[in-house]
């Protein structure tokens, strides 16, 4: 069962590649084989699925639907943005306002994915910014490292930033005021640190 979960999540993007269909589909798809391999074994092994409630109907009765919730909502809401034209008008004016600094862009980034999944919010950032042919918003460009590494990294400062900060909330107990007052400000400062050493980097090697 793990491998062929960890399998769908590996061949999502193989997916997308293949069909050119939204990577959803490829989850789906992923979902309904894990679910036949499942099903498949459970028959198998009938009395040791029923006493450990490992099929998937009684699974499904179990999930966390206010994190589902939760995640739909950023989803829809950075849609909507994104629709609206509200992102492209957003990312010309942090260019303007930055005088083009990328480390200044993608750090502001960086902490709005603190609040917002980083999910959602590199796939807006893609069309607030489109991939250009070279450059620094060329493939594998200086843009796009220091946002893969804001973006990802920046979501720690806050425990709603990441999927699994929410999933932890509603497991342990952990309380927003809890996490931020212990490991924001640490998470803060290694975000930063992260964000000095890459441009360090730069300088010194490319």
């Amino acid at each position: 069962i793990l491998c062929v979960g960890v399998g769908g999540l590996v061949f999502v993007p193989i997916f997308r590649m293949l069909t050119g269909l939204a990577p959803f589909m490829g989850i789906l798809l992923a979902l309904g084989v894990l679910w036949l391999v499942s099903e498949y074994r459970c028959n198998r092994h009938a009395l040791f699925c029923e006493s450990s409630h490992l099929k998937v109907t009684t699974l499904l009765s179990r999930i966390d639907m206010a994190t589902i919730l939760f995640f739909l909502g950023i989803l829809l809401a950075v849609a909507t943005l994104q629709e609206t034209g509200v992102l492209s008008a957003f990312g010309k004016w942090l260019n303007e306002a930055s005088d083009g600094n990328h480390y200044l862009v993608t750090g502001i980034i960086g902490v709005v994915s603190s609040i917002v999944d980083n999910v959602p919010l590199v796939a807006g950032c893609m069309d607030m910014y489109p991939i250009a042919a070279s450059g620094d918003f060329g493939v594998d460009g200086l843009f796009w490292q220091l946002l893969a590494y804001c973006a990802g990294v920046g979501g720690s400062m806050l425990i709603i930033g990441s999927a699994a900060g929410v999933v932890v909330m509603g497991l342990e107990k952990i309380s927003f005021g809890w996490y931020l007052r212990r490991f924001t400000w640490i998470a803060f400062v290694g975000y930063v640190s992260g964000i000095g050493v890459y441009a360090l980097e730069h300088m010194l090697f490319i």
